[in-house]
């Protein structure tokens, strides 16, 4: 009889890394359970029940008891707010005067809420990812911190690791991932993936036929290539995103909904297209039948802020493979 692998799911958004907790368990040659999921947005939360069939489902991890998150499960996960922590979030949020990091009064605290539970239900793997920049937040001591409080609560943890996810999907999108370990012999046995590339294409991804609406109109083009221009004429980097259908495309953000300035599709005799949310859907590894449950403009933010499906899954392999025993 297999095995089961049990897990919660933290700040889960629409799912993607429980796509990749299920996928990563199950090439490990384990049976996946998840015993939880929580996340505040009520536009995740519809997404979410719609493709994962959840109907109680928690929210910021700050209103969860230590009670209610079930003891010594095999895999705590969660894929905390990256806002206050990704260059463009701390370049916005700089230019604004308003605080970064662990200063950031909406979602900069997470991580501490996610160690309190971590403490009080004692999971025997942890799984956090990441943007890059929280590696080089605030000079390295946001990371240290971070690292810091899973080893106070006796956690053995794994040196953080950025794995870029256009090794198996056509996006150039990098993630830190920080592993910790219950067991020391569970933190002795683990290993980082060895990727290998797909070589992955753009126009792989791309539906065969889309709608006029997502074509962007001649006075928002105009207006693109105008502030490119100016951008470009005053020494600054910024510009559209016109993609390489044989490469690999830029990172989808979550503001991709506003003019889809970062990923355009390039139309012979015609103005370049957005993405369709289901080719954003793709461009992160989630498979056809997942259900677009929301709107094209909610649906653009949750794509925007989840995980690479299947680099995620590989490090849940890797997870998995280091818990070879039922220790709980």
């Amino acid at each position: 009889m297999t095995r089961e692998i049990t897990f919660t799911d933290w700040c889960c958004g629409v799912g993607g890394t429980r796509l990749a907790l299920e996928a990563g368990i199950r090439d490990a040659g384990f049976s996946p359970k998840c015993l939880l999921s929580a996340d505040k947005d009520k536009y995740c939360q519809i997404a979410y029940k719609a493709n994962h069939g959840e109907e109680d489902m928690l929210g910021s991890p700050s209103t969860v008891q230590a009670e209610q998150v079930p003891s010594e499960h095999d895999i705590f996960s969660a894929g905390f707010p990256c806002q206050p922590f990704s260059l463009a979030g701390v370049s916005k949020k700089t230019s604004l005067g308003r605080a970064h990091g662990f200063e950031d009064p909406t979602s900069g605290t997470v991580v501490f809420e996610l160690k309190r539970l971590i403490a009080g239900s004692r999971p025997r793997g942890v799984f956090l990812e990441n943007v890059k920049n929280l590696v080089s937040h605030d000079k390295g001591t946001t990371m240290k911190v971070i690292l810091a409080a899973l080893r106070g609560i006796g956690y053995h943890v794994v040196a953080p690791r950025v794995f870029d996810a256009k090794l198996l999907l056509p996006q150039h999108r990098e993630r830190v991932f920080i592993i910790a370990f219950r067991e020391e012999e569970d933190f002795n046995r683990f290993q980082w993936p060895d990727l290998q590339d797909l070589r992955p294409r753009l126009r792989d991804i791309l539906e065969p036929s889309v709608d006029p609406k997502y074509t962007l109109s001649d006075r928002l083009w105009a207006s693109l290539q105008n502030h490119a221009r100016k951008h470009r004429e005053a020494g600054h980097g910024f510009g559209f995103g016109l993609a390489d259908l044989d490469g690999v495309s830029r990172t989808l953000s979550a503001r991709y909904y506003k003019d889809g300035s970062e990923i355009l599709i390039p139309q012979e005799g015609n103005n370049p297209r957005r993405l369709t949310p289901r080719e954003c859907a793709r461009l992160q590894g989630f498979p056809d039948s997942f259900k677009l449950a929301v709107s094209d403009t909610q649906a653009y933010k949750q794509f925007g802020n989840s995980v690479p499906v299947p680099l995620l899954a590989a490090v849940v392999k890797q997870i998995v493979l280091a818990m070879p025993e039922k220790l709980n």
